[in-house]
């Protein structure tokens, strides 16, 4: 009978197999060996361990997911074979050294083509795995001859140690390379940082933990007409830079210097002053920063950012005056309004009722004469009615509004093959096959803005196609409510669901993606979408890929 547990665990291990295999896989490339020369120290170790075991040929295997690299070898021409067909594959998962005299005796093995004579004719094998200290098995280290052998413990216990040497090789390399990379990814940041201080429009200045001066970008040197001065004293900062309130006559305290007080307070927001430059218009400029802070939360200095906003103020003075003279025009509107809506009155009254009465006279004269007067009346009459209709339609009018701004008509259709058009080039080149499923509706909305719209996710679709297989981009619509919920999906190579909010962000390039970019284009239409009152937001395909779904109003309903 069999063992319930046994056959459970089995069951488990089978289950936990594709994820075990990923890990190892994902171990296994993180260390880049795979077609890399393997350089002085891992073939002296690997001729080392020939000369441990006394055979003419050895070999350091890495396995990945479909075939066996001999990284380097002993005593033969190396050269990958597939996975299927190698004798270290079968256990090296396993972690435990495999060791056998003549494999050609052991049924797991004999039947193998490096033992058959069709790769190779090996008798005496022991493979020793490299096992990363996580579990992660990468290969082995392999020693084996063409005629049967044995080994003893001390020599086994050396191979064992040399296998650990090579793991030790694999992660001295590994750090190697991360600490070369940090080193080059801090340069370039610095790089970075100090092209753009120098490039941005914005005053950067920085302090010491005294608030003595360290730093002054570009921007700082022009507004001020000087470089930053390490050995003033803070109180001189003043009078030397020539620092006023945003009066223009006072000059500022060292309590209010905004960089001072980010160093004491913590932060500083939107703080201003004005500065005055010789032989320059001041500047009025708004200020922002905060302390910097060490690893022992101790304060190191501070940095704030100024940004001019002369420009800016003035126009809000101009804004305050015009607002002020609005205020005024207002108020005499509203007089001449009330003016109006009682001169209304007393045209509604002082004219219509006048010619109800002129009417009644007139009907009643009608009914005394005969003949040419009666007929005269009559005319009167209608000439009296024709009267106040008109005044009754001119206050009408009078108090009128106006109509809404309405939407264009879009359709969606016509929109969507001009965009095939003009994606055309860039589809055949790609072999993409692009088409809308269903009959594609008119919306409400600027189709300028919404042709952009679905071009760009169109073209995003080409661009970031998966190459392992043909490229299909369809759009569809669905009626949602009152508005319509357009879809282009693709089945390229997908956005992972941590970055899916994000990419409506700007700059933002995605880990995985190959084509050159800017990261621009879904910021532009997050924009678009926005601008018509809808939503925009990105799911997984069905089989994979991205699917964006956006909204827009129903034509139906623009008003």
């Amino acid at each position: 009978m069999s063992d319930p547990a046994a056959d459970r665990k089995q069951v488990d291990l089978a289950e936990r197999a594709p994820e075990r295999e990923r890990l190892r896989l994902a171990a296994l490339h993180e260390y880049r060996l795979l077609d890399s020369p393997a350089g002085d120290e891992l073939e002296a170790v690997v001729r080392v361990a020939a000369t441990v075991a006394g055979v003419p040929h050895a070999s350091l295997n890495l396995i990945d997911e479909n075939r066996q690299c001999q990284l380097t070898t002993v005593g033969f021409e190396g050269a990958d074979s597939a996975r299927s067909d190698s004798m270290c594959a079968v256990r090296f998962e396993t972690g435990r050294f495999t060791y056998l005299p003549d494999a050609s005796l052991d049924p797991v093995y004999r039947n193998n083509p490096w033992v058959t004579g069709v790769h190779s004719d090996v008798r005496f094998y022991a493979s020793f795995p490299l096992v990363t200290p996580e579990g992660h098995a990468l290969g082995s280290l392999c020693v084996f001859d063409r005629e049967p052998g044995e080994l003893s413990g001390d020599q086994i216990a050396r191979l064992q140690d040399l296998a650990q040497i090579i793991l030790a090789l694999f992660e001295r390399r590994r750090q190697a390379r991360i600490n070369a990379e940090l080193a080059e990814l801090a340069e370039a940041r610095q790089r970075w940082t100090d092209t753009l201080l120098e490039t941005i429009d914005v005053a950067v200045v920085a302090a010491g933990q005294d608030g003595r001066l360290t730093l002054f970008n570009r921007a700082a040197r022009e507004w001020h007409g000087m470089d930053a001065e390490q050995d003033l004293d803070p109180a001189e900062f003043s009078g030397r830079y020539r620092l006023f309130e945003t009066d223009g006559r006072t000059p500022l305290a060292p309590h209010r210097i905004p960089l001072l007080r980010a160093l004491h307070d913590g932060d500083v927001r939107d703080a201003e002053m004005i500065i005055k430059r010789p032989d320059r218009e001041p500047l009025h400029v708004s200020v922002s920063g905060r302390a910097l802070i060490g690893p022992d939360g101790e304060p190191q200095g501070a940095v704030v950012a100024m940004n001019d906003v002369t420009s800016a103020r003035a126009q809000q003075r101009a804004i305050e005056d015009a607002r002020r003279e609005l205020a005024a025009a207002n108020a005499d509107l509203r007089r001449s309004n009330a003016d109006l809506s009682n001169f209304a009155g007393a045209v509604s009254h002082d004219l219509v009722a006048p010619l109800t009465a002129v009417n009644a006279y007139l009907e009643m004269i009608g009914d005394e004469v005969e003949g040419r007067p009666r007929q005269w009346a009559e005319s009167a009459c209608r000439a009296v009615i024709r009267m106040r209709d008109l005044i009754r339609s001119l206050l009408g009018y009078a108090q009128a509004g106006s109509a809404p701004v309405r939407r264009d008509a879009a359709d969606l259709a016509d929109i969507f093959e001009h965009v095939r058009v003009d994606l055309r080039p860039a589809a055949e080149a790609a072999g993409a096959e692009v088409a809308a499923s269903g009959t594609l509706p008119s919306v409400a909305g600027d189709p300028v803005l919404i042709r952009q719209l679905l071009q760009n996710l169109v073209g995003n679709s080409i661009k970031y196609r998966d190459p392992e297989r043909p490229c299909r981009v369809t759009v569809t619509a669905e009626r949602v409510g009152e508005a319509w919920t357009i879809a282009v999906a693709d089945n390229g190579l997908g956005i992972p669901p941590e970055q899916r909010r994000r990419v409506f962000e700007m700059f933002t390039r995605l880990d995985n993606a190959t084509a050159g970019g800017h990261g621009i284009g879904l910021s532009t239409c997050w924009r678009i979408v926005e601008r018509h009152g809808g939503d925009i937001r990105v799911d997984e395909t069905p089989g994979g890929g991205t699917t964006v779904l956006f909204t827009l109003p129903d034509v139906s309903e623009q008003g």
